[in-house]
């Protein structure tokens, strides 16, 4: 059994920001004998399905997660930081939220959507209300020194802290852990002696992370170059370090356990949030969201209606049409039906013509869509099979 496991890392999908890809983290994993490892990119689950598939293949257990930014104080559809700790303009510190079960991964899922089109402002930012509504089968890490509650740690507001770990605990009860790093950096030291406080007064466990951005510690001059690139204030010298660290890599557990010996229990619960983490991403199935059929066409399913608008639409484009029109349409509909796409047909022309409608330009379809009728019909392409003789096959061909 391995004596730590790294709950808090970011890859290249937290965009110009992790610098190492998902082989490496996974690697990494493998080389230090550690049966489990998270992924927690910022604001994000991109590289959900990546990462899930190659830690499952190199027989480590994938924890899916997401450090969320969040607003501690007010709402998420709030513009301005007035209320942070630091003052800073964009209202937002850190959670990490990891995913215990499939119920904590559509919430995972479910919190990340709504922080882009409910909370976007310079972060995709969530709040409580949101967490509330949201917090089943999820285990909840307070993050870095930006955390939700570190940062008033930080700015020495004991009581603002004690309050917000409160708030987490009545949410997650025993899935909440209060986070301490250790990175040499002053403010972590100010941090970790507020949440030895915390953990006592409020009866909460300490859980120790290292903010993993990078692989090997000679990384960092690199991680620094790519940092930058978003980073338009010229920079006199790039071995000074945006991070004020070196430490952001992947520690061995010996290092962890070794830099943690003095708060005892606090690498230990990293074994014990991965025990409580056994979701598995099921890929073997094809999930399609539900396509609404208009209400003066409910009596019809989906392959019904499919039919019904390419047909109407193929009379409109093909006035003078003849059985070759009509048997090309039957053909593709017949297949597109038996293949299970007729959902998938309809949500792509809602999106595209709704787009047009809208002024937003589209492309006239690329690769092996241009031999679809149906999809020429529906306006998903603006290239006609029938002209050029292309075939349907070509897209979609129940045979391979």
């Amino acid at each position: 059994m391995a004596d730590y496991i790294h709950l808090h890392n970011h890859t290249h999908y937290s965009l110009l920001d992790g610098a190492c890809s998902v082989d490496d983290l996974v690697n990494a994993t493998v080389e230090n004998n550690m049966p489990a490892i998270a992924l927690t990119d910022h604001g994000s689950m991109f590289g959900t399905v990546e990462f899930h598939k190659k830690a499952t293949t190199a027989g480590i257990k994938p924890i899916i997660g997401n450090e969320m930014y969040m607003v501690t104080k007010g709402s998420r559809k709030d513009r301005g930081g007035h209320d942070h700790p630091e003052g800073k303009r964009h209202g937002y510190n850190h959670i990490v939220l990891l995913a215990k079960n499939n119920q904590g991964y559509r919430n995972l899922i479910k919190l990340t959507s709504l922080a882009h089109t409910e909370g976007f402002y310079y972060k995709p930012r969530i709040d409580f209300e949101l967490l509330r509504q949201h917090s089943e089968g999820l285990v909840a890490l307070t993050a870095c020194a930006g955390g939700v509650v570190s940062s008033y740690l930080a700015a020495d507001d004991y009581d603002t802290a004690k309050d917000i770990a409160a708030q987490l605990k009545d949410i997650f009860e025993d899935d909440v852990y209060l986070e301490i790093q250790d990175h040499g950096i002053e403010k972590e030291k100010i941090v970790r002696e507020g949440m030895v406080k915390l953990a006592k007064d409020m009866d909460m466990k300490l859980i120790a992370t290292n903010d993993c951005h990078y692989i090997d510690r000679d990384h960092a001059i690199a991680h620094n170059v790519f940092i930058h690139i978003a980073d338009t204030r010229q920079i006199e010298n790039i071995e000074e370090l945006s991070y004020g660290t070196d430490q952001v890599y992947f520690k061995s557990a010996e290092e962890m356990v070794e830099l943690f010996k003095d708060y005892p229990g606090a690498t230990d619960n990293t074994l014990e949030v991965a025990e409580k983490c056994t979701f598995k991403l099921d890929l073997e199935q094809t999930y399609m969201p539900e396509f609404p059929i208009p209400e003066e066409h409910k009596e019809k399913d989906l392959d019904a209606y499919l039919t019904y608008i390419a047909n109407e639409r193929v009379r409109k484009l093909y006035p003078d049409m003849d059985s070759s029109v009509t048997e090309r349409l039957d053909h593709e509909l017949g297949i597109i039906t038996k293949m299970g796409y007729s959902g998938y047909f309809l949500i792509v022309q809602d999106f595209i013509n709704s787009a047009k409608a809208k002024g937003i330009r589209v492309g006239p379809g690329r690769g092996s869509a241009a031999g679809s009728l149906v999809a020429y019909a529906l306006g998903i392409t603006n290239v006609d099979p029938l002209r050029y003789d292309l075939l349907f096959e070509r897209f979609l061909n129940p045979e391979r």
